[in-house]
């Protein structure tokens, strides 16, 4: 808190009717009441206030003007916090001597202890972080922690099913009222890394999963990725590229129920060449020759 002989424009020798005067006059032209939206004269109002009241209590001036305390009513040397004197007797928002002067104004004097009451009460902020996570944490959910840039940590639990760009709240977890209110909350806001394989749309996982020739043409089982670990895919005989098989319950997960798992079939040849396949495919006749651009014509 700044001086509060130079927050009123008073001299240190002033009397408590000029103190009283200094109050009134600066008072009535910065009330927030009378001046809407404007965060500069509310500021000023409240710290008018503040010095107002701190000069009001004689005990308190006689020990700031001999340097016993700060004018925050803080002893000096010690250094103390907000948290140490917010709740002590002589907090700028706690006394009503300021009201006194304003007998012969009601209103006003209503306006005032109004404002007071309202900003003693008012919460704290709310903080605002970001949260970078996996893609299958965002699938399964998880627990995760939030390192906080003046230090500690905010535990954080990511729901099953969670997306990007969601905002978490943790009540009572942002900043300290300035008074007798609520804390503010922390709002988390989650970023999704991509996954290698696969994809999401709502509920439903994509995964374009590789299988060989001979798996295609035969048919068979495959192990097959899923968000929730590996299963066994049975690949219908003579499956084609772009053949889409479903996995139930295989999907993202939600409170009660799991959505399923696309997979997309896509046939890969061998990265090096085989002389044998090519010799095999080219003495192969088809015994129903197709033609799979027909469709095309």
């Amino acid at each position: 808190m700044k001086d509060p002989y130079e927050t009123l424009g008073v001299a240190r020798t002033a009397s408590t009717e000029e103190i009283r005067k200094a109050y009134l006059r600066l008072a009535k032209k910065l009330h927030p009441d009378l001046n809407p939206g404007d965060s500069h004269a509310e500021d000023r109002f409240k710290e008018v206030s503040g010095a107002n009241d701190f000069l009001s209590d004689p005990e308190k001036r006689r020990r700031y003007d001999a340097g016993e305390i700060d004018a925050t009513g803080a002893e000096r040397p010690q250094q103390r916090y907000y948290r140490d004197y917010a709740s002590a007797s002589g907090h700028p928002y706690d006394s009503q001597a300021a009201y006194s002067d304003f007998e012969s104004d009601d209103l006003f004097a209503e306006l005032l202890r109004r404002r007071a009451q309202e900003a003693r009460r008012a919460r704290g902020a709310d903080l605002h972080y970001r949260l970078e996570i996996d893609f299958l944490d965002a699938v399964n959910g998880a627990q995760k922690e939030i390192v906080l840039p003046q230090g500690g940590a905010l535990s954080v639990t990511i729901p099953a099913g969670a997306e990007e760009g969601q905002i978490l709240r943790l009540r009572g977890k942002g900043a300290p009222a300035p008074g007798e209110g609520e804390a503010g909350d922390a709002l988390i806001e989650l970023l999704v890394r991509p996954h290698r394989f696969f994809w999401r749309d709502g509920d439903t996982i994509h995964l374009d999963l590789p299988i060989t020739i001979s798996e295609a043409a035969l048919g068979g089982e495959v192990k097959a990725p899923t968000p929730s670990g590996h299963v066994l895919l049975k690949i219908p005989k003579g499956s084609n590229s772009g053949t889409v098989l479903r996995l139930k319950g295989k999907g993202v997960q939600r409170k009660d129920r799991r959505g399923d798992e696309l997979v997309k079939l896509k046939i890969v040849m061998p990265a090096q060449p085989e002389p044998e396949l090519e010799a095999f495919l080219s003495d192969w006749t088809p015994q129903r020759p197709y033609d799979p651009r027909r469709d095309m014509e």
